[in-house]
């Protein structure tokens, strides 16, 4: 695997960043399906070990891993509670929904798919990451949801979700002090921790 090389500090960092990122992805998902079965055991075997009362996915945008797929065909989640994020624009805030395992019925203001359920604090959150390095710091979209979700809920168990092809240097991510790094990565290659 290589990693990829620092930008320009001059540039803005993370958008230059978010944008090779998500040529990254991109690619590597057009042909993940032979990924896919790993991914999700890991997935398994980690949320096995974590025992969620109730766990908060994501449903997948553009090339993220379907996490809520692979949740829902998991025998031993059959009766965990699930929940779907729902993110407002003004002020910024997200919160988790009980969902039902149907599809989602509506979007967000940021236009993801969700549901209209009652509102929960989940145990353990899967959050995805468009890049992730080796100490737990996530780079996502650039709206700090996730972020300010966890910065107020610190109990919650954060567990990033990527491609293996993501991982950055730390410096690469260029943290910032609102930055709440996860707790584990999950990817098709396994657990990630330092």
């Amino acid at each position: 695997m290589t990693l990829l090389k620092p930008v320009n500090p001059s540039h803005p960092l993370r958008t230059d960043l978010r944008r090779r990122l998500h040529g990254l992805r991109d690619a590597f998902a057009a042909r993940a399906d032979e990924h896919d079965e790993a991914m999700g055991r890991h997935l398994s075997q980690l949320l096995e070990a974590l025992q969620p009362e109730c766990l908060g996915l994501y449903w997948p945008v553009r090339s993220e891993f379907n996490a809520a797929s692979a949740c829902l065909a998991d025998t031993g989640l059959h009766e965990t509670a699930l929940a779907l994020p729902y993110s407002r624009r003004e002020p910024p805030a997200m919160q988790y929904r009980l969902w039902n395992r149907a599809a989602p019925t509506l979007r967000d203001e940021c236009r993801v798919p969700s549901i209209d359920g009652a509102p929960v604090v989940p145990d353990v959150v899967l959050a995805p990451c468009l890049g992730y390095t080796r100490s737990g710091l996530r780079i996502g979209y650039g709206g700090g949801f996730f972020d300010r979700f966890l910065a107020a809920h610190p109990h919650v168990t954060a567990v990033g979700v990527a491609w293996s092809v993501c991982e950055v240097l730390a410096d690469q991510i260029g943290a910032e002090a609102h930055d709440v790094p996860m707790m584990m990565i999950v990817t098709e290659l396994g657990v990630v921790s330092e």
